[in-house]
């Protein structure tokens, strides 16, 4: 099978070789600023590398869906949490006390 250029990522005969986006593409997606992109790369939420000459950033295509991932569980976990702390116990559990105590 052959693999034309352009396809899987643009890398001729490689699936697995990683896909790159710059810093101001990841920001739009984020709806942040540049600079908190590369402070996320920073604190290792996003890998990203400086490639080529001049060197510039590029973010993995991969981290950002795994930050995406991570961030959508946190949000999950949050509202649970909430969830949780709203809820009334006597309202879940009736009025009164369970037998046997």
């Amino acid at each position: 099978m052959r693999v034309r250029a352009g396809e899987n990522g643009g890398m001729p005969g490689s699936s697995s070789a990683p896909r790159f986006l710059a810093p101001a593409q990841v920001a739009e997606l984020l709806s942040i600023e540049v600079d908190e992109v590369i402070a996320l790369v920073y604190e290792g939420r996003l890998r990203g590398s400086q490639l080529g000459s001049p060197a510039r950033w590029r973010i993995e295509e991969s981290s950002l869906a795994e930050y995406l991932a991570e961030q959508s569980e946190e949000a999950r976990r949050m509202a649970l949490w909430r969830q949780a702390n709203e809820a009334s116990f006597p309202e879940i559990w009736g009025s009164s006390a369970p037998h046997g105590i």
